[in-house]
């Protein structure tokens, strides 16, 4: 495993206790409107076998069973993300795995749907992801990912990094206790934007169409994937 993998699986198993309040806190609760907002656009049928990566304490996975999806598998790098998942969703137990994105462990054309809320960034190597989604998806299916992004409107953008680089941080460590996640967050946003181009990269793996929305002035976007 690299050694971001670990750092990464490290930090997120640090503040597993606090993740859900702080993302719901430090976003003001718009975290809520980005999610459904995604599955508006997405629009995923209830008879969908769904796989959540990157699923976290399950606040994505709960909203896309809430909308009408059923069979929903979560999976996630960070054991005690995954153990509060199971405590707060009886459903969720038994169709959790601990993996990275870019070995998944699931034969060819398994799912329908795979859905990554805020988790792309943290692949230490998104065109192998990329690919492994492309592997269990079946014929037809859709790709889902909700991620940050940085405002293109230089007085929006300037106020986002202020409060992303100089507030956030000291918020998040004050809660979490963790002297690094909240610095990481940010870094990893602006990291993302500069080097990354999710659409391109979906296109290269062979994927038949990419839409790509931009919610809330540019600060997060949907890019969908059709295989």
């Amino acid at each position: 495993m690299s050694e971001k993998k670990q750092q990464v699986r490290k930090m997120f198993d640090a503040i597993a206790g606090k993740y859900d309040f702080l993302n719901h806190f430090l976003s003001a609760g718009v975290d809520f409107y980005w999610r459904k907002k995604a599955l508006n656009l997405t629009k995923i049928p209830p008879d969908a076998v769904l796989l959540d990566i990157a699923c976290g304490t399950g606040d994505f996975a709960a909203a896309i069973r809430k909308a009408g999806v059923q069979d929903i598998f979560g999976a996630d790098l960070s054991f005690q993300m995954l153990q509060l998942f199971g405590k707060k969703a009886n459903w969720i137990r038994g169709k959790r795995v601990q993996t990275i994105a870019e070995s998944l462990p699931y034969i060819d054309e398994t799912f329908s749907n795979i859905t990554v809320a805020f988790g792309v960034r943290n692949f230490y190597d998104i065109p192998l992801a990329f690919h492994e989604f492309y592997r269990i998806l079946k014929p037809g299916g859709k790709v889902t990912v909700l991620e940050f992004s940085l405002p293109t409107n230089p007085v929006i953008r300037a106020v986002y990094t202020f409060y992303f680089k100089k507030v956030l941080p000291v918020i998040g460590r004050i809660i979490s206790g963790d002297e690094s996640a909240y610095t990481y967050l940010p870094n990893s946003v602006e990291e993302f934007d500069k080097k990354v181009d999710l659409q391109g990269i979906f296109l290269k793996e062979k994927f038949a169409s990419v839409k790509k929305n931009l919610l809330t002035f540019g600060l997060v976007q949907v890019v969908i994937a059709q295989k």
